[in-house]
This record gives structure tokens, sequence and C-alpha cells, in this order.
């Protein structure tokens, strides 16, 4: 079987495929972006790199006939988090481009992934490949809320079931955190985002959430970057992270454990209550201000936060641990925003070995 991956950036379609235990013959891989080759001709050194997708064309494959198409094409023009220029975007715009390798090479098999969109760009997108997307998220392979949507003829099961994989579960011990602290070195409150802030089980039931537990005061830009996350709930999703402080942030401290009704009054004397992971905001809307302290429902003990390391950030996304640390962090950083959840690419790769 040939590949051509289009868009490849750090050729997460190859660990997806190696760890879906699909066998290629050779991988044919466009991208534009020379720090992203290096990540990928660093870990798989017989890739064909092609240069930038405008150039490729059906007469390089004559006799290496392509068998499956896949590749994400640039999301700034579609995302609903963006300014949503659609295809008025010259970035959007690359999606044609896979259109036209689409039916000129007559694959077998193709994957076009992309972010959530208007409606409108979305039916586009699928009257022009033939097939309706499913939607994924990476939440429930990684300890990130990612979603993406698929749009695919591989027959694969659609998947439910959460691994239960949290943001615990992928920090590295020894890094130094940033206290949570004011110029005066007192310690910030922080703002609740949840009526009630009571996040019930988190732990146990592995919930497919992000528990944000406060604020960066001494970070200036979007509220989104200053936000600080627990590590018992999930990673927001990755993004280009390109200076400004853009790197997720967790939360690091002892977590206080308590038994609480369905009401979430505590009840420690009931053992066959679960326990619970709770923050205790005030009638202001207000969290208690973090201290040394055990105080009742609340995440205390020199509750600090830093942001999280790029091998952490290959965890969130399932790829191999240091995987990309042929370049530097801003790079590292950049490529994996950018990147492929590979557990979920290995899922739908899966539909492949399963057929063949």
């Amino acid at each position: 079987m040939n590949v051509l991956s289009l868009f490849d950036g750090m050729s997460c379609g190859q660990i997806a495929l190696n760890r879906a235990g699909v066998k290629y013959d050779k991988y044919f891989a466009s991208e534009v972006d020379k720090y992203a080759i290096k990540v990928a001709q660093a870990n798989y050194p017989h890739t064909h790199h092609m240069g930038d997708v405008k150039q490729v064309q059906k007469s390089y494959f004559i006799d290496d006939p392509i068998d499956l198409l896949m590749g994400g094409s640039p999301c700034q023009g579609f995302s609903v988090a963006g300014k949503q220029l659609d295809f008025d975007d010259p970035r959007s715009k690359l999606f044609f481009e896979f259109v036209r390798l689409k039916n000129e090479l007559q694959p077998k098999y193709f994957l076009m992934e992309n972010v959530p969109m208007k409606q409108e760009c979305q039916d586009i997108i699928s009257k022009y490949l033939g097939v309706q997307p499913v939607t994924i998220n990476s939440s429930l392979f990684s300890a990130q809320n990612r979603k993406r949507l698929y749009w695919t003829n591989i027959p694969f099961d659609i998947p439910t079931d959460d691994k239960g994989t949290i943001l615990q579960d992928i920090l590295e011990d020894g890094i130094a955190n940033e206290a949570m602290t004011n110029q005066d070195g007192k310690a910030h409150c922080i703002t609740a985002r949840y009526n009630g802030a009571v996040w019930w089980n988190s732990i146990q039931r592995k919930q497919r959430t992000m528990v944000q537990v406060g604020e960066a005061d001494n970070i200036k830009g979007f509220d989104s970057i200053k936000r600080i996350y627990s590590p018992n709930g999930k990673a927001p999703t990755l993004t280009t992270m390109q200076g400004g402080h853009r790197e997720p942030k967790v939360a690091i401290g002892r977590i206080v454990n308590r038994r609480l009704d369905e009401n979430g009054v505590r009840k420690d004397n009931q053992l066959e209550l679960p326990l619970s992971t709770q923050l205790e905001i005030s009638d202001s809307d207000k969290s208690n201000c973090l201290t040394t302290v055990n105080k009742d429902n609340v995440v205390v003990e020199g509750m600090q936060w830093r942001k999280l390391t790029p091998l952490e950030c290959e965890r969130l996304q399932t790829v191999p641990d240091n995987y990309t640390n042929h370049v530097s962090n801003s790079q590292r950083y950049k490529m994996l925003g950018n990147g492929w959840t590979v557990d979920v690419i290995a899922h739908i790769m899966k539909g492949i070995k399963n057929v063949d």
C-alpha cells in the first residue's frame, strides 16, 4: 500500500499507521514547514517529501499508485474559534488541492480531518468528498478536549468509551512551578467558572470535561490564555501556541477529596459514597484564597501553576515521548498544536487493517 499525506506536518499519519498495524510500502508527504519536515525526517528517514501541495502532480505516481490519501488542510479559515473567513481565505482554499488529488489519483481510501466549522462550510466539504463527517473528541483517547471532524470512506466503529486519561496521567515529575501569587506575595483569589464549582467524582468517573480552577492574574492578554486547569480533568485544545503564554496551564497542589451526597453536602462518615474532588465557592461567586491551610472541600496546600511542557503536549496528542525534540520548544509547541491526536487516527486506520 502506498500513502500520500497532504499537509503532513510532523507525520502523525505514519505514527498512526504503525500504531494501527497497517503496513505500507511508500509514504509520500507534502509539507512546506522546514521544522515539521525535520522532525518527520528524523523519525521516518524513508519518507518521500514532495514539498508544496500545489506542485504535486498525478504523473509523480505512475509507478506508485496511491491507495490511501489523507490530510488536514489548514483550518484558520474554517474554525468556529477563528474569524470565519471560510473559503475566501487562501489557506482554506488548500482544501481543493486535496479534492484535486483525490479525483486525479482515485485512492481506495481517503481521510480528511478538520476543525468544527459553520454548517455551510461543512456541507461544501461533504459535497466534494461524497461523505458526511464524523465528530470525534480526542478526550476519548487522551487528556485533551479536542473536537475534530473526520471525512472518510474507511469503515470503522465510532468510538464512544472514554479511556479515562486525565491531565494528572500525563504530567512530568520535577517540573518547576510558578506560584499563583500577586505582587505583594499573597495568594490570588481565583474566579469561579461553574455554578457551585463541584465536579463529581472526577477521578472515578474520568469525565470528558475540563476543570478550570482559576486564572493567572500576572499574565496579560485574552482570558483564554490565563485559564488554569485542574490535573483531575482534561486539557483544553492545543493550538499553535506561538508566544504570549498560550501554552495550557495546570494547577499543581494537593487535592483534597471528600465524600459528598447528591446535594454536594459533605458526608465523610458515609463510606458508601465515593470520594469527590470539590472547590468551595463563596457567596460572592469567588473561591476562597488558596492557602496552605486545609479547609473543607478546597484544593489547598501550596497551590501553584505552570505551563505544560512540550513533552506533556506530546502526550496530549498521544505522540511518542520526545518525538519532536529535534527542534526548538517554540517549534515543538507549534507543530503539536497543528498535529493530529495519533490514537484517534490509529483507531480509524484499524478499519483498513480489518478490511484488507
